[in-house]
């Protein structure tokens, strides 16, 4: 148990479900949130989100609030705002940090800007010239709403004649959409906990990609941690992860998301500020291999929104402080 106890923490809303596409994933990760908080004896409360929240958190008598809405709606800085107008405290990102890693085309101008790498991308309306397109950022390429997570709405492209497709199936998602130099090369993603890069995961999938299956339902998908590569270079590519993540002004708890090329160049892909907390999701992988279990790690999130955040339990909670 934490050195604060239970009884710190107050009454807890755990939001999930909400509007967004992704809404059934949230509800599993807010279950299981919510679960591992009950288990260790805090006043944790589910909530299903509907465009009544704010009346719900009014009428409930809450202290303090885990965040574990998916996507537009939760993970884009509205819920933050309507948060920090009832002056609820919150785990993860605020507002600005929320609205703009939601934007994955805003993300990659503030990298760029800031000289970190990023795939080169182009904007896609009804309008776009294809072939331009492709002399871009040449063939393959992968084509992605700007606004959506969990991969949906998205595809890989091979060939010029496929694009206009991608284009159409990408923007029914109502967000703008953009095309993406494909990287070819391994998959990673960097847990960040207050603070403290986690090792990385390595993605392996059958699948053209890491899609919404591969993350979700497949079982053939792989996760390695260890993630096979040397000290030095998980070193760099945590200290990496947590300056994307930082010069975007996330705190909290995230998710960063990058691939490393045949030349072992590494190229930040995105960043996730609610990550999913099924069982199959990354950030729980990545601190059990650190010795932190998931109600460790539900609790130590959820003891950040106390200000300084706490001491963990001694089975791993000083390995989560000094990860990376």
């Amino acid at each position: 148990m934490t050195v604060r106890g239970p009884e710190a923490f107050g009454r807890v809303a755990v939001l999930m479900g909400g509007w967004s596409s992704e809404r059934e994933v949230s509800l599993r990760s807010g279950m299981a949130v919510l679960e591992a908080l009950q288990r260790r004896g805090i006043d944790a409360h589910g909530i299903d989100v509907g465009r009544d929240i704010d009346q719900v958190l009014r009428r409930g008598g809450f202290d303090r609030v885990f965040n574990v809405l998916h996507g537009p709606g939760g993970e884009d800085g509205v819920i933050q705002g309507l948060l920090e107008i009832l002056g609820l405290p919150f785990t993860g990102s605020g507002v600005a940090a929320s609205a703009l890693t939601m934007d994955k085309v805003m993300t990659k101008r503030v990298w760029r800007a800031a000289g970190l790498p990023t795939p080169a991308f182009v904007e896609l309306t009804a309008a776009s010239d294809w072939p331009e397109v492709v002399a871009a950022l040449g063939l393959p390429l992968i084509v992605k709403p700007a606004r959506e997570g969990s991969s949906i709405g998205m595809s890989r492209v091979t060939s010029l004649e496929a694009l206009p497709a991608a284009w159409e199936k990408a923007a029914k998602t109502g967000h703008r959409v953009f095309a993406e130099q494909w990287i070819r090369g391994g998959e990673y993603t960097v847990a960040i906990v207050g603070g403290q890069a986690l090792p990385l995961i390595k993605v392996e999938t059958p699948r053209a990609f890491y899609d919404f299956e591969a993350k979700y339902d497949s079982d053939q998908t792989r996760y390695l941690c260890p993630c096979g590569l040397d000290y030095v270079e998980e070193d760099a590519l945590q200290k990496l992860s947590l300056e994307a993540f930082q010069l975007l002004g996330c705190e909290g708890w995230g998710r960063v998301d990058l691939m490393l090329d045949e030349n072992h160049r590494p190229w930040l892909i995105e960043v996730n500020t609610v990550p999913g907390m099924t069982d199959h999701s990354l950030v729980p992988k990545a601190a059990a291999a650190i010795g932190v279990d998931f109600e460790t790690l539900v609790v130590h999130i959820l003891e950040l929104t106390l200000g300084q955040g706490g001491a963990m339990p001694a089975d791993g909670g000083e390995a989560l402080r000094n990860a990376g």
